[in-house]
């Protein structure tokens, strides 16, 4: 399984179906019945966006279906990020001789941090 982020902004008739159930996001989830994605968690954020949602699918197809169902039933705009574990950010440059490395570790090594460059 992959990691997904779901940015959920709400459109006017999901408010209102938010305003009547507090559950709905979660609620549609359950009613939609897909195998291979699913909401792990959910949470209300302030700002340009209404909800985050981390997503569990087993691929992008699985998580662009899952999304586009959840907005359409939901009354929702979704967008979805993929997730990568930071451990996968490793340096590999070391992986094959003579071949520099498309990973590096973000923020490692001496002077790192903010403002470091």
């Amino acid at each position: 399984m992959a990691t997904y982020i779901l940015r959920i902004s709400t459109t006017s008739r999901g408010r209102r179906m938010i305003l009547q159930d507090p559950n709905v996001i979660l609620n549609t989830e359950d009613e939609m019945n897909f195998a291979d994605a699913r909401i792990i968690g959910l949470y209300a954020v302030l700002g340009d966006i209404d909800f985050v949602a981390i997503v569990d699918a087993d691929d992008n197809a699985a998580a662009a279906r899952f999304a586009l169902e959840l907005g359409v039933k939901a009354g929702l705009q979704t967008t979805t990020l993929p997730a990568i574990p930071i451990g996968r950010l490793e340096d590999r440059s070391g992986d094959r001789p003579g071949e520099q490395s498309a990973y590096t570790v973000i923020g490692s090594g001496p002077g790192a941090g903010a403002g470091a460059s």
